[in-house]
This record gives structure tokens, C-alpha cells and sequence, in this order.
């Protein structure tokens, strides 16, 4: 089996067509591989061209404002993307503005891991380092038969050692792109199209019917429940109070409504007698009321929120208050974006 030139004929024939890799340039590339990861292409195509067409070049993210990258950000998630995103592009600028040009430089980027840095050096650069992300994992797994955990250390190593085994030297940008594009499109999760699979008589998981169990992975961390309970002020003018989370917690630097963090559902009595309302509201008087008698869900990779959303109408204003049009110009994370999408129609 020539593993990668069967690779790259399958990946010339069936390859999307993507705006990154059109194009050499290490910036769009680190923003493309950036804004995929945890994000698939169709979500994620949007994003990149905004920041492309927001930010032209490194040094116009260096300089933007912290709150318009992330508000740009919003709805993708994970943002501590977004954050390191910037610092590194603040490292690049404080280096005269020189884009790393290897693979072992591209790691003292703020953010950069392996398989990122491997992704700039091989497309932007044509240096001979192996990609080992998801789809790869798949692939390798698959076809080679691999039951070692990939989120573990020697499972890591074994399919690293692998990919390199298995790289095209002369080529490793394309062989890159191949294989990665192979497992989003061929050998997927679930389904993968084995009927068209020019693997199928080499690969060890098709041929054993291992195929739903590869890749191998160790449990995951419990999933943890927290109960939000988010106060949701109405002033007489109509304005509203959000509040930035700080940078050492999930949705760090973005907005939201204060909340109460309780062990689950809340009556009324018990919301307007706890210590974060009575902070918020202060001397004023008002009529509160429950948005959604059952929660909202909202899951991340450890955690499950259940969010609840009480109207507070104040019968003063309020000097932390501010307008609506405010509110919505402030980057908030998807749970907040949603319900103001809803409850103020939003568009």
C-alpha cells in the first residue's frame, strides 16, 4: 500500500474548496486552524472570512480592542481561542512583526499547540512535519488497526510516530491537508462511506468490523451541573445591567447578566432574599418574575448549565444600568446571546 500517494490522488479529486488554503500567507492559516478547532467548516467559514475582512493583517488584531475580537468571536465557543489568538498576535507584532517561520518557533506562540503548529509550518512553510488531529487519529486508527487510547500519552506518541513514518516528504503540505480532509469527508465518525474507500481492502478496521470502536478513547471527566440563576434588570427606561466575567473563569472577558449559583430551582422568595440580588437591586423597589419555569440547558466539554432567567423590574434607575443597543453591541457568550435574541426579538 502506498498510503500517501493514495492519499493525495483521492484528496485531488474530492478536496473542497477553502479560501485558506488558497493561499501561503501564516497568518490566514494560523486564523483558519484557530477558528476550526471544536468548530466544523461550515460553522467556522463565516468566522475566518469576518476576521480576515476585520483584521487584514496581524498587527490589525494586535491592536484591536479585547471586547470587539471577542464579540466578533461569539457563537463559536471555547474563547480562550479568541484571547490567545490576540496575545499571540501582540507576541508577533513585539518580534517587528515576524511570523514565526518554523514549526519549533510556531510553538512560543500564546495557544499553539503540536498539531497547530504543524499545520502552519507544513502549508505556509512546505516543512515536513506531521498533522495529528482528530480526523487523523480516525484515519490512522482505522486503517491500521490501532486500539491504543489517542488521549493518552503513549497513544499520542504511537500515532505521532506513525504520521511522520507515513508523511511525503516532498510534499507534506498536500499529504497534510489529504488526510485531514479524508477523515472529514470519507472515513467520518459515524457512516464512513467504505463502499468508495480506495483503503477499504488495507484497512484493518473494515476488514475486522472494528470500525465502530476506533478510535479508542479513555472515559471523560464526569460532567459537572451548575444551577444559574440569571437576573435579568429592567429599569423604567427601559435599560438593563450585564456584567464582564473575569479572566480566570469559563467565558472569561465576556459579558453577561449577574447570576445566583445555586444546587438547583429557586422559589421566588429564595431569589429575592439571596445576598447577589439584594446586592444588585439595592434600596429600590421591585416586581420579579420567573422567564422560564424549567431550565435551559446549555452543555460544555465538563460542564452542564441549567439556566434560569428572572425579569427584574426596578422601579428606579440604576447607575450601572445601560441601554439595550449597548447591551447587545458587548460580546457575551451563545447562553446570553440566545435568550436576548428572544426575549428582546432580536435579530
Amino acid at each position: 500500500m502506498n498510503f500517501s500517494q493514495q492519499l493525495i490522488d483521492w484528496y485531488v479529486v474530492n478536496k473542497r474548496q477553502l479560501p485558506w488554503r488558497d493561499t501561503h500567507n501564516p497568518y490566514f492559516i494560523w486564523l483558519s486552524e484557530v477558528i476550526l478547532q471544536q468548530t466544523r467548516v461550515k460553522q467556522g467559514l463565516p468566522y475566518y472570512e469576518s476576521f480576515v475582512k476585520t483584521f487584514p493583517t496581524v498587527e490589525d488584531l494586535a491592536a484591536a480592542p479585547q471586547d470587539q475580537v471577542l464579540k466578533l468571536w461569539q457563537g463559536l465557543g471555547y474563547y480562550s481561542r479568541a484571547r490567545n489568538l490576540q496575545t499571540a498576535a501582540m507576541q508577533i507584532v513585539d518580534n517587528n512583526s515576524k511570523f514565526p517561520d518554523n514549526y519549533k518557533d510556531l510553538l512560543d506562540l500564546k495557544g499553539v499547540g503540536d498539531y497547530t503548529a504543524a499545520a502552519i509550518a507544513s502549508f505556509a512553510y512546505n516543512e515536513a512535519v506531521p498533522v495529528v488531529d482528530g480526523n487523523v487519529y480516525r484515519v490512522l486508527s482505522r486503517i491500521y488497526g490501532i486500539a491504543t487510547p489517542i488521549n493518552v500519552p503513549v497513544g499520542i506518541k504511537e500515532f505521532k510516530k506513525l504520521a511522520s513514518q507515513l508523511l511525503n516528504r516532498q510534499d507534506p503540505a498536500t499529504h497534510n491537508q489529504a488526510i485531514m480532509e479524508f477523515g472529514a469527508l470519507q472515513c467520518t465518525p459515524k457512516n464512513p462511506d467504505c463502499t468508495t474507500c480506495p483503503f477499504q481492502k488495507d484497512c484493518v478496521a473494515f476488514n475486522e468490523n472494528w470500525i465502530p470502536e476506533l478510535p479508542q478513547k479513555l472515559k471523560k471527566t464526569k460532567v459537572k451541573s451548575l444551577f444559574h440563576h440569571y437576573l435579568v434588570v429592567q429599569t423604567p427606561s427601559n435599560k438593563t445591567i450585564l456584567r464582564q466575567r473575569d479572566n480566570s473563569s469559563i467565558w472569561a472577558g465576556l459579558f453577561e447578566f449577574p447570576y445566583i449559583n445555586a444546587n438547583g430551582a429557586m422559589l421566588s422568595s429564595e431569589v429575592t432574599e439571596h445576598e447577589v440580588f439584594k446586592e444588585l437591586v439595592g434600596g429600590s423597589r421591585f416586581r420579579e418574575s420567573v422567564y422560564n419555569q424549567e431550565p435551559i440547558i446549555h452543555k460544555l466539554s465538563h460542564r452542564k448549565i441549567h439556566a434560569y432567567f428572572w425579569i427584574v423590574e426596578v422601579e428606579q434607575e440604576m447607575e450601572e444600568a445601560i441601554t439595550l443597543s449597548t447591551a447587545i453591541e458587548k460580546p457575551v457568550h451563545v447562553l446570553m446571546e440566545r435568550f436576548m435574541q428572544e426575549y428582546w426579538q432580536i435579530k
